[in-house]
């Protein structure tokens, strides 16, 4: 494929893995194991092929999500679904994948053991990976959630969260576990998602755009049209 055939999103995925990639060998320079936090959705599908491509000893890498809908793991709306389908292949396939659901039927009862599972990787992360939605939500920390005082505050990782909004119940990391990293990235694309990004950085109220919780942290921020 010729330079001039690469899409700017196309373009701007292969600059965030690349970076995701340094951060995971300089840290792995230093510790035994890494952690990387991403986020589902549309968005991040190319950032993950191409991460997933590169030379890394992904066998020291633990991986896991920024949030996930309390789904079945081959739901078509499954974050780990969409994780394990198109970043944990090629070399990437031998790192450790660790998932944000269980067996239980509601998230309530299931987040007791993910939290078990979160506080035994490797903290703090080296990269998360936030994307970020059009009501200015990112993980699952919603505008209207009714759990999203106690997301912003607590110090547990993890919080069940149903949000009238959205069709499923959800489970998130806690605002305080996601800022538990050496470094934090915002990857979104579009000209609503950068106007919605300049509204969140001309204030200050985090229940009005829940990702106000990530801007006073060192945040490098990657967007394309």
């Amino acid at each position: 494929m010729r330079a001039s055939d690469v899409t700017p999103r196309e373009r701007l995925a292969q600059q965030l893995a690349e970076a995701a990639a340094e951060a995971l060998r300089s840290d792995l320079a230093e510790r035994e194991r890494a952690l990387l936090v991403v986020s589902g959705g549309s968005t991040p599908v190319p950032f993950f092929q191409a991460l997933a491509a590169v030379d890394l000893p992904w066998a020291r890498v633990d991986v896991t999500l920024a949030d996930e809908r309390w789904v079945p793991e081959d739901a078509a709306d499954s974050n780990a679904r969409l994780v394990r389908e198109h970043l944990l292949t090629g070399p990437a396939a031998a790192a450790n994948f660790v998932p944000l659901t269980t067996d239980a039927a509601e998230p309530e009862q299931g987040v007791a053991e993910v939290a078990r599972r979160l506080e035994a990787l490797p903290w703090p992360a080296s990269l998360v990976v936030l994307g970020m939605g059009g009501d200015g939500h990112t993980a699952s920390l919603f505008p209207d959630s009714r759990e999203l005082e106690l997301a912003l505050s607590t110090a547990e990782a993890a919080v069940a969260v149903r949000t009238p909004s959205q069709p499923q119940p959800r489970l998130t990391l806690s605002a305080d576990r996601l800022h538990q990293a050496r470094r934090h990235v915002l990857h979104i694309t579009g000209g609503d998602k950068r106007s919605v990004l300049a509204r969140a950085l001309a204030g200050d109220d985090i229940r009005e755009l829940p990702i106000r919780a990530f801007l006073s942290c060192p945040l490098a921020v990657y967007w394309a049209p």
